[in-house]
């Protein structure tokens, strides 16, 4: 399984062809507090950087960017039920959505973990 970053501060985590995707720790601790998910629809095919949810914390409201293009396979209805899952457990339990890969060759654009993590200090 290969993990790849946004610049946005997206994760993707990617087996085969279809990839999970949530948001990183930088981006929950910049967000504070989540109180509040929207997620993809299944079945949506979306372009890569298109808006593919929102993430809504105490503090301020941001965009979730789709780091490939692909088609949404499923969300995390356990996230929208406690959205509090992407503060305490944001690369695990508090993914946000899965999705179909539509051009594999997209991922080798993003960041590996030694890149974003010198990116995002």
């Amino acid at each position: 399984m290969t993990t790849k970053y946004t610049e946005d501060h997206e994760w993707i985590s990617v087996d085969g062809d279809i990839a999970t995707v949530g948001i990183t720790h930088h981006a929950q601790d910049a967000l504070g507090d989540v109180v509040f998910v929207d997620l993809p629809e299944v079945g949506k095919s979306l372009a890569q950087k298109d808006v593919a949810g929102v993430v809504e914390s105490v503090k301020a409201a941001a965009d979730v960017y789709m780091p490939v293009s692909g088609t949404i396979t499923e969300v995390n209805e356990a996230l929208r039920a406690d959205p509090a899952l992407a503060n305490s457990d944001p690369l695990g339990a508090g993914w946000f959505f899965k999705v179909k890969l539509s051009d594999a060759s997209q991922l080798d654009a993003l960041l590996d973990e030694t890149a974003y993590a010198a990116f995002a200090v």
